[in-house]
């Protein structure tokens, strides 16, 4: 195998995907995706959840023709660039919104999990990446008016973004020293 290239797209953004259209679609559904480029062919990864009978769950693996050109990404600096800039953005509008206190939630952080070997700057990016992803999955709207919705949902879809941006390009930064 040449590489294993992560994919998280969403409708309207197919970062990571180089085509053919059924595995961007299957890969956009999913959310997720990866690319395996093999040395005479490229295969695209997505996960489904599986679920059998009451008490299986798991994922299976379905296998499509993707491309092998290279997705078009930021560099590992452009990437924590715009992380930090969203970061602040999305605070200052968040902090604007006042809405009834709603408890302190434990944040779950999921590490990305990059193996020894990646540069330093990987490893820091991911790391915020993973932690700015807790935060967008406990934010809640409870309570607020459907002008601070807006508000708040606009600063959290710029956050979602260059924290899919920064986990993508994190994970492809091992590539950045071949």
């Amino acid at each position: 195998m040449k590489s294993l290239r992560l994919a998280l797209p969403i409708a309207g953004d197919p970062l990571g995907l180089t085509g053919p259209p059924p595995f961007n679609s299957a890969a956009i559904e999913a959310g997720q995706a990866a690319t395996a480029v093999l040395p005479s062919r490229c295969l695209g990864l997505v996960p489904v959840n599986d679920r059998r009978g009451s008490s299986y769950a798991g994922v299976r693996w379905t296998v499509l023709e993707a491309r092998t050109a290279a997705p078009d990404l930021p560099s590992l600096v452009e990437a924590e660039h715009e992380l930090t800039r969203a970061m602040r953005v999305a605070t200052d509008a968040l902090l604007g919104v006042e809405g009834p206190a709603q408890g302190h939630r434990r944040l779950e952080i999921v590490d990305d999990g990059l193996a020894p070997g990646y540069p330093a700057r990987a490893h820091r990016v991911a790391a915020l990446a993973a932690r700015l992803a807790a935060v967008l999955r406990v934010a809640d709207d409870r309570g607020l008016t459907s002008g601070q919705i807006a508000v708040r949902g606009e600063a959290l879809r710029e956050l979602d973004r260059a924290v899919r941006r920064a986990r993508v390009v994190a994970h492809h930064a091992i590539t950045e020293l071949v």
